[in-house]
């Protein structure tokens, strides 16, 4: 068995692929499947193209009207649906209109009218999902699979390197990650949380042999004005980024479960810590001040 590596660009972040093999060719092939399944999905769920089933829903959604889904999308809208209940509505995938109003690549934050004006474009409660049809009360809407399609990438990455013959691996899709066992050897991989504040820095690093690990916060899409830092995870009931976590880390064993844990905590807010204590999966938070809590801790990640 010889150590792998393959990294890529995929889904707007850098992607890498480690694993072990008996030969190169065994190698390759596990990661030309994956490779080619997580540029699958970025193509038909990209928001920045226009021929994605993304954006040929969101066509339909512009004009009020109704779309058939086949079964892959009909699972996505189907956990998306879960999340906006389990989140008390935070989680809301119709929130992706409000880009409209927030562009990061400008160094002014966007008027409150012109916030308002969105706010009527969002609630998953204006659309009628009755699979495999989805149908938009309000013209204007949008959807957005941003929280849920890379992690849910991850997982089938995993699942695929495994039905390939992978047995000592990891799937790093822009810090989403997902274990396929142990090293060759039996030891555990090393995998650091990025600081949210500091790029080059390591939050935490932990020594998994399973699981998956996903992160959430104001990594690098943000706004400052005036010496207030905004960042890219917007409230859908207010229009307005949150601002009292910066980032938050869960580990589980699917990376969407993970990945959609870590994303709700930081819409909560000042609630978010309590809810990930209660929802009993290991994790760890960064406010906004530098504080670090959580419980994360390299005795629990072994």
């Amino acid at each position: 068995m010889k150590y792998h590596r393959h990294g890529f660009k995929a889904m707007g972040t850098t992607c890498e692929i480690q694993l072990f093999a008996a030969t190169p060719a065994a190698a390759k092939r596990a990661a030309d499947t994956v490779v080619a399944d997580v540029a699958r999905l970025e193509n038909r769920y990209s928001r920045y193209r226009g021929d994605s089933f993304l954006s040929e829903i969101n066509r339909v959604a512009a004009l009020g009207g109704k779309i058939e889904v086949d079964d892959e999308t009909a699972g996505l809208l189907d956990y998306a649906a879960a999340c906006y209940e389990q989140s008390g509505g935070l989680f809301d995938i119709t929130s992706g209109v409000l880009r409209q109003a927030w562009r990061f690549d400008r160094e002014r934050a966007p008027a409150p009218g012109q916030i308002e004006r969105l706010l009527g474009k969002i609630g998953w409660h204006r659309v009628r999902w009755a699979p495999p049809v989805l149908e938009f009360t309000t013209p204007g809407m949008e959807i957005d699979f941003g929280g849920i399609v890379k992690e849910y990438a991850v997982d089938r990455a995993a699942t695929l390197a495994r039905e390939a013959g992978v047995r000592h691996g990891v799937i790093n899709l822009g810090g989403d990650v997902k274990i396929i066992g142990p090293r060759a050897d039996g030891s555990p991989w090393r995998v650091g949380i990025r600081h949210p504040r500091r790029p080059e820095a390591v939050l935490r690093t932990l020594f998994l042999k399973e699981g998956a690990l996903a992160s959430s916060g104001d990594y690098e899409r943000c706004l400052v004005v005036d010496g207030v830092r905004y960042g890219h995870i917007l409230n859908p009931r207010t229009g307005w980024p949150v601002r009292y976590l910066a980032s938050v880390s869960v580990l589980g064993d699917f990376c969407v479960v993970a990945g959609s844990a870590a994303t709700i905590a930081i819409l909560k807010e000042k609630e978010g810590p309590a809810w990930l204590e209660q929802l009993g999966l290991p994790h760890l938070w960064m406010r906004v001040d530098g504080h670090i809590g959580g419980s994360l801790a390299p005795r629990d990640s072994a």
